[in-house]
């Protein structure tokens, strides 16, 4: 079983933005000074999901950036709780403390959790949520262009939204632009072989469940889409989750969140102007 979010650090400090009812789900807002809604960002969330802390500090962080920030509940209230961040794929300085019986417990904990959660939020369940939202957001007075922002879990989703509009019907969604970091359970060539948004990817060199040759395949397979503007930038001893669950106390992680940030924010910047 794909251990997919459960790694990372709890990040400290107290989020700014509100919470409102959006399209029917639960959603945490963070505005841009001016509240313009021109350039609008929805994040999908890891399986933390959308009261994790540090997923409200980093939208937080894109609403300075300018950009109308919304983070919606897809999972319903049903997010895994944080006390799980520690048991796959902590960052390296936890892993290399481990016991053999500490290894032994995580690896017996993530199955029995995971996988009923990933069963009861599959994709025929959660696209349909995040279509439904960008949807709401299209015909939001002063919406003009949307981008998407995931991580991990989530990440695997943007990458959908980079697909376009669906041609399902009573689906549309689609995003303008996507930004995806750490993306679990990506289907290679499945998921991006139909991208034909602006996508950005950010990929840790040390991520267990997207190993060398994966990152390799989808690195080979953007090369060949030369019409639609991508970029993939590898973040060098970064394991999964970086990007969001960084341990601050690092100097090498922290700088790798910061400039992940940075890429996320400079793309949408780019792209939903």
């Amino acid at each position: 079983m794909s251990s997919c979010c459960l790694s990372g650090a709890l990040h400290e400090g107290k989020p700014t933005g509100r919470v409102d009812t959006i399209g029917g789900l639960q959603t945490y807002i963070s505005e841009p000074r001016g509240g313009a809604k021109t350039k609008t960002v929805v994040f999908i969330s890891d399986i933390f999901g959308w009261e994790f802390i540090n997923t409200r500090l980093l939208a937080d962080e894109y609403a300075r950036a300018g950009f109308y920030t919304y983070l919606p509940d897809f999972h319903q209230g049903d997010s895994l709780p944080v006390s799980f961040l520690q048991n796959v794929e902590p960052p390296l300085k936890k892993q290399e403390t481990l016991t053999v019986t500490e290894k032994a417990t995580n690896a017996a904990v993530v199955p029995a959790t995971l996988g009923p959660w990933l069963v009861k939020h599959r994709e025929s369940v959660s696209k349909p949520l995040i279509d439904g939202f960008i949807n709401t957001l299209r015909m939001t007075p002063g919406t003009h262009k949307i981008g998407v922002v995931g991580f991990c879990w989530g990440g695997r989703y943007a990458i959908l939204q980079a697909h376009g509009p669906s041609q399902t019907p009573g689906e549309v969604g689609g995003a303008d632009a996507a930004f995806a970091a750490h993306p679990s359970l990506v289907a290679v060539p499945g998921d991006l072989d139909p991208v034909s948004k602006p996508l950005s990817l950010a990929l840790g060199t040390r991520d267990s469940l997207l190993d060398e040759g994966t990152r390799g395949k989808i690195i080979d397979l953007m090369a060949k889409k030369t019409e639609v503007e991508h970029e993939i930038r590898l973040y060098e001893e970064q394991v999964h989750g970086f990007a969001l669950r960084s341990d601050w106390s690092s100097e090498g992680d922290k700088k790798a969140m910061d400039e992940a940030t940075r890429q996320g924010v400079e793309w949408m910047d780019k792209y939903l102007a």
